[in-house]
């Protein structure tokens, strides 16, 4: 069975854009959707009362993604989960194993963070899994070729997801840059120590250019990220989200989040062993 692109929609604008790139992702990677609409009908569902939800009724619903899935130049399975996204997310991912659950990121400029609920955070917390967030906002949503993979220096190792990621940047072709993060000027041969780290996942195997360094000197990792990571430099930034990250709701203030909320481009958010 050919692999699959796990996709959520609910008919909002950031959904339809993240549909499309999934689209034009399916085709590099011989994936196909499975695409997913949650009927979020819990009472105890934060966004119940912000109208941040669609309300269409169930027949109006299967209309709508039978209409969206005959629009689709890729193979699509649509399904129909209850209750929370991020538990039907998980079931979906049980039964099906996709490369990527893809998402939509609506706009949040004018929202704090401390009032930002995003599905991405709630998605990650409850099944860590190898997670594509497209903004609504994005410029394009052709595959992306530059590819920024953000690093902190500690080792790390990507587990059962290294062959994915693998295949995603030689599906691609793409160019990728390492960016180290760090809030103080480390020694000059960290640049090779940071690279080694990459070359033992095996994400630099059969890519068509050389890696890249880059470094990024910060206090505060997001903001280091967040500058380098612009769309005339990259079209994607993969992050790391270690085991650590997920402990409590110290994952919604941690470098990763920061990124998932206010990133200009998409962003790949890898979980790791270490």
């Amino acid at each position: 069975m050919a692999p699959s692109l796990l996709i959520l929609t609910d008919f909002f604008q950031a959904a339809d854009r993240a549909l499309d790139y999934a689209t034009n992702l399916a085709a590099p990677l011989g994936a196909r959707l499975v695409l997913l609409h949650v009927r979020r009908d819990s009472l105890l569902d934060p966004e119940l009362f912000t109208g941040a939800l669609s309300n269409l009724n169930q027949e109006a619903t299967d209309l709508a993604l039978s209409r969206v899935a005959s629009g689709l130049a890729v193979p699509v399975v649509v399904e129909i989960g209850h209750g929370r996204v991020a538990v039907a997310v998980a079931d979906a991912v049980s039964r099906h194993h996709p490369l990527l659950v893809v998402l939509g990121r609506a706009d949040y400029s004018e929202t704090p963070d401390e009032l930002v609920h995003t599905t991405s955070l709630d998605i990650l917390r409850t099944s860590p899994y190898p997670l594509l967030v497209v903004p609504a906002a994005v410029a394009t949503t052709a595959p992306p070729r530059r590819v920024l993979l953000a690093l902190d220096g500690e080792a790390f190792t990507l587990g059962q997801y290294a062959g994915m990621a693998r295949h995603l940047l030689n599906a691609l072709g793409a160019e990728l840059t390492v960016l180290h993060v760090a809030a103080h000027p480390g020694p000059e041969d960290q640049a090779a120590e940071v690279l080694e780290s990459v070359r033992r996942t095996g994400l630099a195997i059969d890519l068509p250019t050389p890696v890249r360094y880059r470094r990024s000197a910060a206090a505060a990792p997001a903001e280091g990220i967040l500058a380098a990571a612009q769309p005339e430099a990259y079209d994607l930034v993969v992050v790391l989200a270690r085991p650590r990250s997920f402990w409590g709701e110290l994952f919604h203030h941690s470098a990763t989040a920061q990124v998932l909320k206010h990133s200009a481009i998409p962003v790949l958010v890898l979980p790791t062993e270490a």
